[in-house]
């Protein structure tokens, strides 16, 4: 349920919006990585979820993008 709901508010934003929290999520998978390479993370599970939001984020960008054609 938690993963609907966040559907559900990507699907609420703008694109402006989806942009930006795309890039949010970008940096902290690029921070995430750093940490794990420098034995700093504790929990490596983090970078899968973010991952896979990062996913979320881009099919809800282009969901929206083939709508609007």
């Amino acid at each position: 349920m938690k993963i609907n709901k966040f559907v559900e508010d990507l699907r609420a934003k703008s694109a402006a919006e989806l942009n930006e929290e795309l890039v949010a999520a970008k940096k902290e998978l690029f921070n995430l990585r750093f940490q794990n390479a420098t034995n700093q993370l504790d929990n490596t599970g983090r970078i899968k979820e973010v991952r896979k939001n990062i996913a979320r984020i881009q099919t809800v960008i282009t969901e929206q993008a083939n709508a609007s054609k």
